[in-house]
């Protein structure tokens, strides 16, 4: 038995549509004492999901709005209990109103992403499904939300299921020599043991070669601004971006700290870090912005690195190309192109380099299809199955290196039980990926990421 939550699932600013949910055993019950049906019907009597006219009412009685509401009865239902949802005017107060009405109707306050949560529990979604979730609100392009939609439809169970099948299928062959000595069980042969082993490893190999793909579709790429002072970063990153995202000034150095701006250039998300100019710093604050600046190239998708074209490079511009090298990849860009040249693009050490005037907005269409030919925009089903999860592929890795050691183990000849030790281990890990070796502390970081109501 569990009681019964109740939530905002909608924004909390005026809206077209507000929608009250709740969910738990006697949820039906609650609903029918704020809420009064056109016809005169009560909820308890009314087929699932069929929408219902009716008055939804305060906790002095009176008519808050004219809504509808649904009723799912459990195991049929999002969280496989029974709920009721009431689809409202959206404004703040009717919903606050009706809330506290649900609450004295004998409704608890939610938790955040405690729907999804009982989903969970009670066998409707696995924890990857429940991670897509959120992946699925927060997604940012139509590409991303297809991926997370495919996600939740179970496309990274159905990858990673066969694989734990198959070597919980290992673990249980083992266990039954043990167990039933008296049985005639064939023995566990190194050769079975070993093509398991590399199927599963070809297997997981495979899943976690989707994940870069996978995190550009879902966060974008990981892009710096790298330069010395006055070469224009901030002006660019404002031009980029399409307003004054951060300050410009004649001052050299104006810019400490790192300033972050998601943008679309060359078909690609970015997210995009404006940095502080390197250079010898001159105070203990600048020299901070320089640690900020090197710490953002580290492990960078990209850098763009900003130059002054109308003047001569000099070890300032040579720093900044060997800070450049902290990125995977890496474009140069000739700034103050509407002034007179004094760098040629091929004194640059770079993969492509565009000349572009921050000031004038000239050039920015070169700067994109330069980004573009670096990353070429594939043709992605976007079914979900793109690793788009750090943890989940952490998991994969972790269930990769134990098998590997089984392989080792194996081929070194030990017995059985320890090579299934190693097995057993990457067991652990894939089924956190589903939940099926579920730790609380996990699970409480990953619902801890919902909105109260989902």
């Amino acid at each position: 038995m569990s009681d019964v939550i109740a939530a905002v699932s909608t924004a909390p600013q005026p809206a077209a549509i507000g929608i009250l949910r709740l969910s738990g055993d006697g949820a039906i019950a609650a609903a029918d004492r704020v809420f009064a049906a056109a016809s005169g019907r009560a909820l308890a009597d009314t087929p699932a999901r069929k929408m219902v006219l009716g008055a939804l009412r305060d906790t002095h009685g009176r008519v808050l709005d004219q809504v509808l509401a649904s009723v799912a009865r459990g195991p049929r239902s999002y969280t496989g209990e029974d709920t009721v949802e009431f689809h409202c005017h959206g404004s703040p107060a009717v919903l606050a109103a009706g809330l506290e009405a649900l609450f004295a109707a004998g409704a608890r306050q939610a938790g955040p992403g405690e729907f999804t949560r009982r989903a969970f529990l009670s066998g409707r979604l696995d924890l990857s499904q429940a991670e897509a979730v959120i992946d699925l609100i927060e997604a940012e392009t139509a590409d991303a939300a297809a991926n997370a939609a495919g996600q939740l439809g179970g496309a990274v169970s159905r990858r990673i299921e066969p694989v734990y099948d198959d070597l919980a299928g290992l673990c249980a062959h083992f266990h039954a020599i043990l167990d039933y000595p008296d049985e005639d069980i064939g023995d566990l042969d190194a050769a079975r043991c070993a093509a398991a082993l590399d199927g599963a490893l070809t297997r997981l190999a495979a899943l976690r070669a989707t994940f870069d793909r996978g995190r550009v579709l879902k966060s974008g790429l990981n892009a710096v601004l790298l330069g010395k002072p006055n070469v224009g970063k901030s002006s660019l990153l404002n031009a980029l971006a399409g307003y004054e995202r951060v300050i410009v000034t004649d001052v050299a150095g104006t810019t400490r700290d790192a300033v972050t701006e998601v943008l679309r250039l060359g078909g690609q998300k970015l997210r995009l870090t404006d940095t502080a100019g390197l250079r010898a710093a001159s105070d203990r604050i600048e020299a901070m912005g320089v640690e900020k600046a090197l710490a953002a190239a580290d492990g960078a998708d990209l850098a763009l690195c900003v130059f002054d074209g109308s003047r001569p490079l000099d070890a300032e511009d040579l720093a900044v190309m060997n800070a450049a090298a902290r990125a995977k990849r890496a474009l140069g860009v000739l700034n103050k192109a509407d002034l007179p040249a004094a760098v040629r693009p091929a004194e640059l050490p770079f993969e492509a380099v565009v000349s572009v005037s921050a000031r004038e907005g000239a050039g920015l269409e070169q700067l994109s299809e330069a980004v573009a030919l670096l990353y070429p925009q594939e043709a992605l089903t976007c079914d979900g199955g793109l690793l788009t999860n750090a943890r989940q592929a952490a998991a994969v890795d972790r269930a990769g290196e134990a098998l590997s050691a089984a392989q080792a183990a194996l081929t070194a000849g030990v017995t059985p039980d320890a090579v299934l030790l190693d097995v057993e281990a990457a067991l652990e890990a894939l089924g956190e990926i589903t939940g099926k070796t579920m730790r609380r502390e996990i699970t409480d970081q990953i619902f801890s990421r919902f909105c109260v109501g989902k």
